[in-house]
């Protein structure tokens, strides 16, 4: 029995062919558009489609109004805000206040020792959400044997994990808030006395 041999025709266009660059337009126009002279709206039937031109463009320009009328009420109702205050006094003693974004940990660090509050527990934070995906997956599994789970459920419907997030977003909420809006409201705390908000 012999092997069959090999076609020694080469294929019609190759690489070098003068035709190749036609062919491969002509390849990437079918990719990019689908079978030309075919279209999907020629096999459904005509309540089942509409026209590209006005049901596509349509929204485009009413979001663009939307979002330009938007932008002009914040800047009008935003404007006392942008007008100029008192001006500097280098002889004014100022309380510094950060940022909303940092009101929290500034609150929390009124509430202990400052090696603690203001280096331990936000070190700890940090490295915990950079750690949880792996601590999820290697303490989950054996948390849920301890409960007696058949496995530990996925991040949407996990209620350890859920409670944990929702209680810390919870905390920073509240002493945000309290720092923002009730500056005046003072707490008796045992460790340095009345704590105050920002």
């Amino acid at each position: 029995m012999s092997a069959p041999r090999a076609s020694s025709n080469p294929p019609p266009i190759t690489r070098r062919h003068a035709l190749y660059p036609m062919l491969v337009l002509y390849a990437l126009v079918g990719l990019m558009f689908g079978p030309i002279g075919h279209y999907v709206s020629e096999d459904m039937p005509e309540s089942k489609t509409h026209p590209y031109f006005p049901d596509q463009i349509w929204p485009y320009p009413i979001l663009a109004m939307a979002v330009l009328i938007g932008l002009g009420l914040m800047a009008l109702i935003g404007q006392p805000l942008l007008e100029s205050g008192q001006p500097a006094d280098p002889r004014a003693a100022i309380i510094p206040v950060p940022e909303w974004y940092f009101l929290a940990l500034f609150q929390f660090a009124k509430l202990g020792p400052a090696l603690i509050t203001k280096m331990l527990v936000p070190g700890v934070l940090v490295l915990g959400l950079i750690l949880w995906p792996m601590l999820d997956i290697r303490l989950g599994p054996r948390i849920a044997r301890w409960l007696g789970w058949r496995s530990w459920p996925a991040p949407k419907r996990n209620l350890i994990t859920g409670t944990i997030w929702i209680a810390g977003l919870a905390i920073i909420a509240a002493l945000t808030l309290w720092s923002a809006l009730a500056p005046q409201l003072c707490i008796p705390w045992p460790y340095n006395g009345p704590v105050c908000g920002a």
